[in-house]
């Protein structure tokens, strides 16, 4: 009887332990913040409890001897210091359990990686003003962000696998997240991602005809079995959040929950949906959250 019981009391402990895991890595949504005043506030954005992570967008200039500079649309001015009124909304998302992440690039000309030193150097930068690191002139303030989120659009593909690399030398913790376009492998971050340093890969699936929905998931599931073959350990469904989000890719929420999701989230390297971005995202998390 008594070891009927120990049996059965290993097992309970088990279970829980595997819901505890579960809990922790479960599937969840990952929003693109900061592209537009109107959108609320970073404190706001979290306090809705729809996301799982929230990358800050963008640092949009950067590389070729330009000084790095954050641009956060109509929310704040860096050049007068003003983003450090975010220092505070950054920790409230993170006491939510709520991963907040520095993104890289956006639709920007104004950004590239001409070596490895500059490589090495952006990296160093980013470690001593929005990471661990130690800095007179933080533009986010005082808030150690959980990581980098790369959304490399233009360029070539050069020297963001040293960046990674850099980065992930001054912690190997540190979050890296990646966010190619749906053709495989992608241009610009093919060669990082590679690398196996990144955390998240949520692939844009919108903007691009031959990888996307249109009208039937054929397309797009051929996209993500091969995208779930990457070196990542998670890979996102990136989406519009509404139809004016991007020029093409919108699923509606009914049928996303009912005809994309149940074939993707098969896979093993399922992290859930990442959403373009939080201005447009009037109600679309939160019809998809309970699916996701």
């Amino acid at each position: 009887m008594a070891y009927h019981n120990s049996k059965s009391l290993v097992s309970l402990l088990i279970l829980c332990f595997c819901n505890i895991i579960s809990s922790i890595n479960g599937a969840g949504i990952a929003i693109y913040w900061g592209q537009n005043g109107n959108e609320g506030t970073l404190a706001e954005t979290c306090a809705t409890g729809n996301y799982k992570f929230v990358n800050i967008a963008f640092l949009s200039t950067f590389g070729n001897r330009r000084s790095p500079t954050l641009n956060l649309a109509g929310h704040c001015n860096p050049d007068f210091g003003t983003c450090t009124v975010f220092s505070s909304q950054i920790k409230s998302c993170q006491t939510r359990g709520i991963k907040v992440l520095l993104s890289l690039g956006g639709d920007s000309s104004t950004y590239s990686l001409s070596s490895a030193d500059e490589a090495n150097q952006l990296a160093t930068y980013l470690w001593n003003n929005f990471l661990g690191g130690r800095s007179s002139s933080r533009p986010l303030g005082d808030a150690v962000l959980d990581g980098i989120d790369f959304d490399i659009e233009h360029g070539s593909g050069r020297f963001w696998d040293t960046l990674a690399r850099a980065l992930k030398r001054f912690n190997g913790q540190m979050i890296l997240s990646a966010a190619p376009q749906c053709p495989f492998p992608d241009a610009n971050l093919g060669s990082a991602i590679r690398t196996g340093l990144f955390n998240y890969v949520w692939v844009q699936f919108y903007n691009n005809g031959q990888c996307q929905y249109a009208g039937n998931a054929d397309s797009l599931l051929r996209s993500w079995n091969q995208w779930v073959t990457v070196p990542a350990g998670q890979v996102f469904l990136g989406l519009p959040a509404a139809r004016g989000a991007a020029g093409s890719g919108f699923i509606p929420a009914n049928v996303l929950t009912s005809q994309v999701l149940p074939s993707i989230k098969r896979s093993p390297k399922y992290g859930g949906v990442m959403l373009w971005n939080k201005f447009f995202d009037k109600g679309y998390s939160a019809a998809i959250k309970g699916s996701v």
